[in-house]
């Protein structure tokens, strides 16, 4: 079975994206006729995409249809749920079929409730051939929350050129293309704080965050849990059970 990063390039593995000596880009992205972005906008969960494969087969409703390995993820099984309602009811996706084992490790993927699957779609709305075609190679699995996707991306182009690109980009796909952040470095490589604090949900990092902030980890303590549930607006049990798992992905080795 081959892996698919677009229509004609083939990728194994990000570990030799990861090496990249060059310009990497964090790019929030819209694009029209997205399931994910459609699904994730109206419900509380969000999808990583990790890898694009051929279809077995085809059909005359969807001749050209490839298979993608997702994550969902959320904070109670019912935003779960509710998402994986969300996608099988859209018309621009086609069968789900979820994982009952999951092929990466519980840490590396963000949410207290994470469900692995394939799904059946059309190649067509995909975005990431335009990146491609403008010199925008994907990095890391695509982030989707709030109806919107975020791309870790190298560029393979002189610097110089990257808004060129970028306009290009919006143009051939008719996209919002923000930049979120932009780097060159002699490696690349993202540092492990960086990407460890990418695997938290949104509550999970706002909780972790302000904890760090208010000094819940200087020595002695400057504030407690209850101080901490109290500032939040949440209960003391609620408010542990998210910092303990943000705690968690950050520091299994």
């Amino acid at each position: 079975m081959r892996v698919y990063l677009s229509h004609t390039m083939s990728v194994t593995d990000h570990s030799e994206v990861d090496q990249w000596a060059g310009t990497r880009l964090t790019l929030d992205l819209w694009h029209p006729g997205c399931w994910a972005i459609e699904a994730t906008r109206e419900t509380d969960g969000g999808v990583l995409a990790h890898a694009i494969y051929d279809s077995p087969t085809t059909t005359e409703d969807a001749p050209n249809s490839v298979n993608g390995l997702f994550t969902a993820f959320a904070d109670t099984t019912g935003s779960l749920e509710a998402l994986l309602d969300a996608i099988r009811s859209s018309d621009r996706a086609g069968d789900l079929f979820e994982l009952q084992q999951r092929f990466g490790r519980a840490r590396d993927v963000p949410g207290n409730v994470v469900r692995e699957f394939f799904l059946e779609y059309d190649p067509g709305d995909m975005v990431c051939p335009t990146l491609l075609e403008h010199g925008f190679i994907h990095s890391a699995p695509v982030r989707i929350e709030d109806g919107r996707e975020q791309w870790q991306v190298c560029y393979t182009g002189e610097q110089r050129d990257i808004s060129e690109s970028l306009d290009g980009v919006r143009a051939g796909a008719d996209a919002e293309v923000e930049v979120e952040s932009i780097s060159s470095s002699g490696t690349g490589t993202r540092p492990p704080r960086e990407r460890r604090l990418d695997t938290l949900t949104p509550t999970q990092r706002e909780v972790f965050e302000h904890a760090r902030n208010e000094g819940y980890y200087q020595w002695p303590r400057e504030t407690s849990t209850r101080e901490l549930a109290a500032s939040l607006d949440r209960s003391k049990t609620t408010m542990l059970e998210h910092l303990r798992k943000a705690e968690s992905k950050l520091l299994d080795p």
